[in-house]
Protein backbone atom coordinates (compact mmCIF):
# COMPACT_ATOMS: atom_id res chain seq x y z
CA UNK A 1 0.00 0.00 0.00
CA UNK A 2 1.29 3.53 -1.28
CA UNK A 3 0.93 5.80 1.97
CA UNK A 4 1.09 9.55 1.02
CA UNK A 5 0.81 12.75 3.09
CA UNK A 6 -1.49 15.29 1.67
CA UNK A 7 -2.92 18.57 3.23
CA UNK A 8 -6.27 20.63 2.70
CA UNK A 9 -6.21 21.52 -0.70
CA UNK A 10 -3.22 19.43 -2.43
CA UNK A 11 -4.11 16.74 -4.51
CA UNK A 12 -2.90 13.91 -5.98
CA UNK A 13 -3.38 11.80 -9.79
CA UNK A 14 -3.86 8.06 -9.92
CA UNK A 15 -2.96 7.49 -13.58
CA UNK A 16 -4.37 10.24 -17.04
CA UNK A 17 -8.09 10.32 -15.73
CA UNK A 18 -8.10 10.03 -11.65
CA UNK A 19 -7.75 13.15 -9.44
CA UNK A 20 -8.04 13.32 -5.31
CA UNK A 21 -8.04 16.65 -3.35
CA UNK A 22 -8.01 16.91 0.09
CA UNK A 23 -10.80 19.73 0.82
CA UNK A 24 -10.34 19.57 4.39
CA UNK A 25 -9.27 17.50 7.60
CA UNK A 26 -11.07 18.01 10.80
CA UNK A 27 -9.66 16.11 13.62
CA UNK A 28 -10.38 12.23 12.31
CA UNK A 29 -12.37 12.86 9.69
CA UNK A 30 -10.99 13.79 5.52
CA UNK A 31 -12.85 14.91 3.57
CA UNK A 32 -11.96 14.30 -0.16
CA UNK A 33 -12.92 15.19 -3.99
CA UNK A 34 -12.39 13.16 -6.51
CA UNK A 35 -12.51 13.57 -10.29
CA UNK A 36 -12.79 9.91 -12.33
CA UNK A 37 -14.29 9.74 -15.49
CA UNK A 38 -18.32 9.14 -15.62
CA UNK A 39 -17.66 4.89 -16.18
CA UNK A 40 -15.69 4.50 -13.38
CA UNK A 41 -17.66 3.52 -10.48
CA UNK A 42 -16.26 4.97 -6.65
CA UNK A 43 -17.79 3.52 -3.84
CA UNK A 44 -17.20 3.68 -0.56
CA UNK A 45 -15.61 0.12 1.07
CA UNK A 46 -18.41 -0.70 3.26
CA UNK A 47 -20.61 -0.94 -0.16
CA UNK A 48 -18.42 -2.27 -2.16
CA UNK A 49 -18.25 -5.24 0.02
CA UNK A 50 -21.78 -5.49 0.13
CA UNK A 51 -22.46 -5.53 -3.33
CA UNK A 52 -19.57 -7.94 -3.80
CA UNK A 53 -21.15 -9.92 -1.36
CA UNK A 54 -24.74 -9.97 -2.92
CA UNK A 55 -22.87 -10.75 -6.35
CA UNK A 56 -21.36 -14.02 -4.91
CA UNK A 57 -24.70 -14.93 -3.17
CA UNK A 58 -26.40 -14.85 -6.67
CA UNK A 59 -23.43 -16.54 -8.48
CA UNK A 60 -23.70 -19.49 -6.19
CA UNK A 61 -27.78 -19.76 -7.12
CA UNK A 62 -28.52 -23.25 -7.56
CA UNK A 63 -29.54 -24.58 -10.80
CA UNK A 64 -33.16 -25.27 -9.29
CA UNK A 65 -33.49 -21.74 -8.57
CA UNK A 66 -32.99 -20.22 -11.40
CA UNK A 67 -35.45 -22.80 -12.55
CA UNK A 68 -37.96 -21.90 -10.50
CA UNK A 69 -37.86 -17.81 -10.83
CA UNK A 70 -37.64 -18.87 -14.56
CA UNK A 71 -41.07 -20.74 -14.35
CA UNK A 72 -42.54 -17.93 -12.12
CA UNK A 73 -41.80 -15.36 -14.72
CA UNK A 74 -42.96 -17.51 -17.27
CA UNK A 75 -46.33 -17.26 -15.50
CA UNK A 76 -46.07 -13.80 -15.08
CA UNK A 77 -46.31 -13.25 -18.77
Amino acid sequence: MLILARKAGESLHIGDNTKITVFSIQGKQVRLGIDVPSDVMVYREEVYLRIKAENLRAVQASNSDLLMVASKWQKRK
